[in-house]
């Protein structure tokens, strides 16, 4: 009998968990419980209570200077990332294709993916100023280097005798790599767009920390700057917001244009 009710029990929790949505609130809600008992046995400046932070959500969100901070962020990351998908995406395709392509690609590559993207913003300040250019050119080299890689994997994967039988009948190689070779990286190329939208909310946020001006990293070191700890937080967690957002849009769209293939990592990972 105890047996019965537990097998009951665990097939209730189940079919809860499976609901969609329901376990990142779950965690939510117990990220947000332990946040809360953390600040209150801390007792510390620096750890505002939960509940004070998501209090001051509303107050950031309704004033219209901060939402045109966050409007020009979002504005900045849209056009880096655009600008990465134009250029990363053929970049890789053509690398998994042409050995010629992947040895002048490859050396470049090395060089500069060690190196974080946040630390060469000084060096692009002295080029292009203090500008949205800078920021922007950031976000695109944060975005660029998985997408190479996860384009060029994808091109790399693509059965060759696929592109024998496309050549057999006379397409060309520029054809052969848009009708054949990129919709059969496209479940790869999704894999480094999902990453690089991660990194381009991190250097976008990383790089208005840096440079001042405007954004939603400025509206974070600001409140930093005057003590005002509770708009930190909640400010942190606008940024979370954001990327769920993003990334949960990200999925459903992936969903659509891709459902045919399984996605290979869970989560997205990535550093900046």
């Amino acid at each position: 009998m105890i047996s019965r009710e537990r097998s009951g029990r665990e097939a209730t929790l189940s079919r809860l968990l499976s609901l969609p949505g329901i376990p990142p609130l779950i965690a939510l809600a117990g990220l947000l419980t332990a946040w809360e008992l953390a600040a209150r046995a801390l007792a510390i400046d620096g750890l505002p209570p939960a509940h004070a932070a998501l209090r001051a959500i509303p107050g950031i969100l309704g004033d219209p200077e901060a939402l045109l901070d966050i409007l020009s962020s979002l504005r900045r990351m849209a056009i880096g990332f655009a600008l990465a998908l134009v250029f990363a995406v053929p970049a890789g395709l053509m690398m998994g294709r042409s050995r010629l392509i992947a040895a002048f690609f490859n050396p470049l590559l090395m060089v500069i993916y060690p190196v974080p993207k946040a630390a060469l913003m000084p060096i692009i300040m002295l080029w292009l100023g203090v500008g949205d250019a800078a920021k922007t050119l950031v976000i695109f080299l944060g975005v660029s280097l998985p997408l190479i890689y996860h384009s060029f994997q994808g091109a790399r994967a693509v059965e060759e005798k696929m592109l024998w039988s496309a050549a057999a009948m006379g397409m060309s190689a520029p054809l052969r790599l848009a009708r054949i070779v990129f919709p059969a990286a496209l479940p790869e190329i999704f894999v480094g767009i999902r990453t690089g939208l991660v990194l381009a909310l991190i250097t976008m946020v990383t790089s208005e920390m840096i440079v001042r001006q405007s954004g939603i990293g400025n509206i974070l070191f600001n409140s930093l700057d005057m003590a005002q700890y509770d708009a930190v937080y909640a400010t942190i967690v606008i940024i979370g917001a954001l990327g769920f957002v993003l990334d949960a849009g990200f999925e459903l769209l992936r969903g659509r244009l891709v459902a045919w293939a399984e996605p290979r990592h869970a989560i997205a990972v990535g550093t900046a």
